[in-house]
């Protein structure tokens, strides 16, 4: 006996309904996941953009302050503060300088065999 359209399943007739429905989304997902990936690249853009442009910034600040580090740290603006400040500051006289002279160095085996202590001998 043949069966008619009314007694078929209702997986039958809603199969195709329900694959087109999983397309649909799986479609409108990507589609939403590719926009929100393109808005994190241009935002991440923006950001490296800013953040270069802030240590170009800052490395011209440090230079500058190097600049004026150096200009403080020479003997001619030091003297000109002195000076202006009052602060009786003169060069030590020669009597105060002490020089010390540094050893050379003594040339002994180099490498492994090189001694750095001696033992003292005992009184035999």
């Amino acid at each position: 006996m043949a069966r008619n359209r009314k007694y078929r399943s209702t997986v039958v007739r809603y199969g195709p309904v329900a694959k087109a429905a999983v397309a649909c989304v799986l479609i409108g997902g990507a589609g939403i996941g590719y926009v929100w990936q393109k808005d994190q690249i241009a935002r991440l853009g923006q950001q490296i953009k800013s953040n270069e442009s802030r240590l170009a910034g800052l490395r011209d600040q440090n230079e500058k302050l190097r600049q004026s580090l150096a200009t403080l740290q020479t003997p001619g603006y030091l003297e000109t503060q002195i000076r202006e400040w009052k602060l009786g500051l003169v060069p030590p006289q020669e009597t105060q300088v002490w020089r010390l002279i540094e050893p050379a160095a003594e040339a002994g085996p180099a490498g492994p065999e090189r001694q750095f202590a001696v033992r003292e001998r005992s009184n035999e």
